[in-house]
């Protein structure tokens, strides 16, 4: 996922989204505990995708604390 995708959604879909990552993000991790995770790597990519949404819904946060 691109971060400006992000910067296209609204605040509602970017904490809908956020929910949704944070969820399998959840669910990775317990398929890693249990042995049963395929790609080591989507963790990273998950981790990265929370970080993108976070970073997103933060510049919002600054742009309505400026205005």
């Amino acid at each position: 996922m691109k971060a400006n995708e992000l910067r296209e959604m609204t605040i509602e879909e970017l904490t809908t989204k956020l929910g949704d990552l944070k969820t399998e993000f959840f669910n990775l991790r317990f398929q890693k505990a249990t042995g049963q995770l395929g790609n080591p790597l989507s963790i990273r990519d998950i981790k990265r995708d929370i970080a993108r949404v976070k970073t997103v819904l933060r510049e919002r946060e600054l742009e309505t604390a400026n205005k």
